[in-house]
């Protein structure tokens, strides 16, 4: 184990000793997510840089601390990326990467974080470092442990080492623009994506819907045939994409109204909300800017297996995060007691006793 996380093995055991909380922060992109830390801060970015990379066996080995502007320069100059697409707010590290769990446009087609981790290294509440997984796919059997830490928040211990899948960029990719409405949109993008097409992203908003084919030359006009739309010139669609993936377009900026982040199943109708929406992941997805309650908000949602998300704009009183309740509540108080039993890493920060 090198040096500093030995000194975090210590810390943390001190802390655990004590009873004393320590906040996990790397480049703090999304420190506005969730409740506000509490502690003594541990600052993963000085425990930073590519462990190891291949290009030809697909898969990079880096520590927590890394930025992600690193990787993915260093991956596109071997003509590779992460096809989860993650966002790229100012500051993100891998850790807060895989911690956060967040996937882009791509997620529809490739996957998301968690299925693209290979191995991890933590330390867990009592200052114990634990290795999961490897840098094969073979590596992981049974359970798979490292997949837990993806979207824990840095709830169940604290992320040192990260291997993860990489992948080929597509040869070509070309866009697609098309009028329809929400309802038009909903039904297209599930018919198109129960077809063997390309089809690596789509969205909508305010009557305009918006798909992306990634693949060959002759995959890419066939598929065209087939989806129809106005072609979107490439510099263009880059930026379209890029500013969705990082939340920079307009819809996303300013304002007063809440925002939120609607997970349902995407072949869900239009929903009986308030307010503007924008829409992704062939519906799985959606964005609402609205006033509403978050009672009401949630219980609709709730109503057809979904969850919501407080992304920005918290009225006072409302959660973050959709509150565990009742089988899901306990299967995460036993994880945190496995992994975390003294509650010292970054306690409250889903909410409540999370």
């Amino acid at each position: 184990m090198e040096s500093l996380p030995r000194r975090w093995c210590e810390q943390v055991r001190e802390a655990a000793r004590s009873g004393r909380a320590m906040r996990i922060v790397g480049g703090g992109s999304k420190s506005f997510l969730g409740d506000v830390l509490q502690g003594d801060l541990l600052d993963t970015r000085g425990y930073a840089g590519v462990i190891d990379y291949d290009p030809a066996e697909l898969v990079i080995s880096v520590r927590a601390g890394t930025s992600l502007d690193e990787v993915t320069t260093l991956l596109a100059a071997h003509g590779q990326m992460l096809a989860f697409e993650p966002p790229a707010f100012p500051g993100a590290t891998i850790g807060g990467m895989v911690a956060s769990g967040l996937s882009g446009p791509r997620r529809v087609q490739a996957g998301a974080v968690r299925d693209h981790l290979l191995g991890i290294g933590l330390i867990d509440g009592q200052g114990q470092w634990l290795q999961f997984g490897g840098r094969v796919m073979k590596n992981v059997a049974g359970f798979d442990v490292s997949r837990l830490m993806a979207g824990a928040w840095g709830t169940l211990g604290l992320i040192a080492q990260v291997s993860v899948r990489t992948m080929p960029r597509p040869p070509l990719e070309l866009t697609l623009r098309l009028e329809l409405t929400e309802a038009a949109a909903i039904e297209r993008f599930n018919r198109l994506a129960g077809q063997p097409l390309p089809l690596s992203a789509t969205a909508w908003q305010a009557g305009l819907a918006h798909l992306r084919l990634s693949g060959t030359e002759a995959s890419l006009r066939a598929a065209q045939a087939v989806t129809g739309g106005e072609v979107v010139g490439e510099v263009e669609a880059a930026g379209y994409w890029q500013a969705l993936r990082d939340q920079r377009l307009p819809f996303f900026a300013g304002g007063t109204q809440a925002l939120w982040r609607l997970a349902v199943p995407g072949t869900t109708a239009s929903l009986p909300l308030q307010g503007e929406m924008l829409m992704e992941w062939h519906g799985g997805l959606r964005w609402l800017r609205s006033d509403m309650p978050a009672a009401a908000l949630r219980a609709a949602v709730s109503a057809v297996g979904g969850h919501a998300q407080c992304w920005r704009n918290r009225a006072p009183g409302v959660a973050s995060f959709e509150p565990l309740q009742g089988p899901m509540a306990a299967l995460h108080r036993r994880l945190r007691r496995a992994f975390d039993p003294q509650g010292v890493f970054n306690p409250g920060r889903m909410g409540g006793e999370f």
